[in-house]
Order: C-alpha cells, then structure tokens, then sequence
C-alpha cells in the first residue's frame, strides 16, 4: 500500500463544501417548518369549516327547513368528499324530499367507493334499494333487499319485500316473507297471513270452489278470531247451496268477532231465505244486537222481519232510537211515516238521504280515507284492518 499522501489544493474545496451546507441547512429547515405551518393551519381550517357546515345542516334538520340542509350537506360534502356520514345524510334528505333520481346517486357513489367498510357498504346497499321502493322501482328494490337477507339489516329487508309483496299482490310470496319474520320472533302475522289466504282465494282459486274454500279453512285455521275468513266462507257456501256449512261460519262469526257481523248482512239475508234457518239467524240477529247495537246488524234484521210483520219491524227502529239516536235509523223510520203535508215527504227524505250519506261511510282509522264500503286493506295507506267494523256515525 501507499502512504497517504498530503495534498494541500483539498483544503479550500472542502471548506467551500462545509460553508455550502452551513448555508443550505438552515434554508431547509425553514423551508420545512413554514411548509408544516401552511399544512397545519390548511387542516385547522378545514377542520373548523366542515364541522361548521355540517352542525350546520343538522340545525336547518331540526327546524324542518330541507332545502337549507340540502345546500349545508353538499357543501360539506364537497369539503370533506370521503366523508360517507354526510353522503348518508345527504341521500336520505332527497329521498324524503321525493328527490328519488338524485338519492339513487348519492347511494349508488357510496357503493362505488373502494374503501367502504363491509357495514357501511351493507347500509349504501339497504339506502339505495329504499330510493328505488320510493321511486316505484320494485324489481331493482326486491334484488337489492334480497341481497341483504344475511346481513343485520336482513329483518328491515324482509319488511321491505313484505310491502313490495303486497303492492305487486304477489300474495304467496307476501305469506312466505310474513312466516320468515314470525319465525325470527319479530312479530305476531298471523291475522296478516290469513288476509293473504283470503286473498289467494279469492285471485287464483275464484274459479274453483274447492280450491278456494281449502284456502280459507286455512286462513280460519291461522286466524280463528279473524271475521275475514268467516264471511268470504259463508259467501262461499251460500254460493253451493250449502246452508249449513253457512251457518255454522255465521255462528262462529258472532262468536268469535261479534262487531263484524254487520259485514255479513248480505249473506245473512240470503241465509234467511232457507225456512229451516230462519229462526237461528233471528236468534243470533237478535243477540248481536243487544250486545253491539250494530246499525247494519239491525239493517238486517228489519228486512227480514218485514217480510212477515212490518208492525214488529219498525217497533224494532223504534226502540234502536230510543236506546241510540242515530240519524241514519231516524231517515229510515221517516220513509214509512204518512205525513199532513205527503207531497213533500219524497224531497224531505232525499235531504234527509243526502245528510246521512257521509255519516254511512267506513273510515280508515291510519289515514282518514273513507269510502262507502268496508275494506280489509286500506286503497289509501295501505294498512290491514284499519277501517273499523262500524261505520263513521256509530264510532
């Protein structure tokens, strides 16, 4: 090896070297210093002006003003994009909104991102088929909620495809998702289950009385206290000429729901007009009576006691008002009344015809629609056994 040799001409170009360095690090570490500043004070402001939007849109929530909420959210939406609380939030206010279009791709972004969490994704999912059963979309509302039937949201998803169900009137479907819930011990479906009983038989088994009359024993068997079944058997029976069978659905009918008789006074008529079964429809009008003093029960009733006593049968109006006033019955004793001034009793009794009418309707007890016949399914909210048995003047 060679010694080391001594080179003088070195010295000045490492000094220049260390002077150099001596120079630059202090630039640089300033330069990194204002440069952490600006970061810090960039994330404080953003960090004061989405909260800021966001409690924001939250207090215009709270006073019910949606359209000022919109505009907080999406501005908060846009400072903080990866946010999916805000998307969330931002989605379900255009869908209560009725803004379906735009809900649907607030959800369908959330669904698009990477790095959504399983439950977060599972909830995007659940939002967005919620959008689409909204907006009347049910066949992409049914495949997304039966993508969540082994989620946690799988019970609010059974609901779901419960209501399409029965929008779409797909009544064995509606019975199948009904079971699955009154087996996870959610609720009690049965009264439900028996109207989809009655439904089927009355869409797909109408033409065949077997079928049909199979279908309701079924119902009855699900729900022996509902009055639903009772009358569509009676109904049925009647239609075969089968009295007895009849008979025994009107005896169980005010047995087991005494204030739904009066639905029946059509097949109660009918039945009446068999001699060998007149008397027990008399006896059981006339114990219905006395226990719920039904206005249609004593429709019922008077008819068939005016085919052979007409004296009885407005001795029966007669104590009805004494013991209720109803004006429905008074219009009715009134039309067989002789008055001094006769050429008027015809326009007398249509006004008094035209002030009853109103009173005579069913109302939906959840949305206040009315209608002049009783429905075991709201047309309106949708709701089952929401028009009560009597009609608006008796309540």
């Amino acid at each position: 090896m060679h010694p080391t040799r001594w080179c003088p001409h070195l010295i000045p170009s490492m000094a220049l070297d260390l002077s150099t360095w001596l120079l630059v690090l202090p630039v640089v570490f300033v330069m990194g210093w204002v440069a952490s500043r600006l970061d810090l004070r960039q994330m404080r402001v953003e960090s004061r002006t989405n909260p800021k939007a966001y409690f924001k849109g939250l207090n215009h929530l709270l006073n019910e003003q949606q359209d000022q909420a919109i505009d907080a959210f999406i501005e908060a939406v846009q400072l903080d994009p990866d946010t999916s609380e805000l998307h969330f939030a931002l989605g379900n206010l255009f869908r209560r909104r009725g803004e379906y279009e735009r809900a649907v791709r607030v959800h369908q972004h959330l669904l698009s991102r990477g790095d959504l969490s399983e439950s977060d994704r599972e909830r995007a999912q659940h939002a967005l088929s919620m959008d689409y059963l909204k907006a009347g979309i049910l066949d992409r509302a049914e495949a997304g909620f039966r993508s969540l039937l082994q989620s946690p949201l799988a019970q609010s998803s059974l609901l779901a495809l419960l209501s399409i169900y029965e929008r779409t009137q797909e009544w064995t479907e509606a019975y199948n998702m009904a079971t699955q819930l009154e087996q996870q011990g959610q609720a009690a479906f049965a009264t439900r289950r028996a109207h989809y009983m009655c439904e089927l038989a009355q869409a797909e088994f109408a033409a065949d009385p077997a079928q049909r009359i199979a279908k309701l024993n079924q119902a009855v068997a699900i729900a022996p206290a509902s009055a639903r079944p009772r009358i569509a058997l009676m109904q049925a029976h009647l239609e075969l000429g089968q009295h007895e069978d009849a008979l025994l659905h009107l005896i169980a009918l005010h047995q087991q729901a005494p204030h739904h008789l009066g639905l029946a006074a059509n097949e109660i008529l009918k039945l009446s007009e068999s001699s060998s079964h007149l008397t027990h429809v008399l006896r059981i009008l006339r114990e219905n009576h006395a226990q719920t003093r039904g206005v249609d029960v004593l429709g019922a009733w008077v008819r068939i006691t005016q085919k052979t006593d007409p004296t009885a049968a407005r001795t029966l109006i007669a104590n009805h008002l004494q013991q209720q006033p109803s004006l429905s019955v008074a219009a009715q004793w009134l039309s067989g009344e002789t008055f001094t001034h006769e050429d008027m009793h015809p326009v007398i009794q249509q006004s008094l015809d035209h002030a009853v009418g109103p009173l005579k309707r069913f109302r939906c007890a959840s949305c206040g629609f009315e209608a002049n016949r009783h429905f075991w399914h709201c047309p309106g909210c949708q709701a089952w056994d929401s028009f009560p048995p009597r009609r608006i003047e008796e309540r």
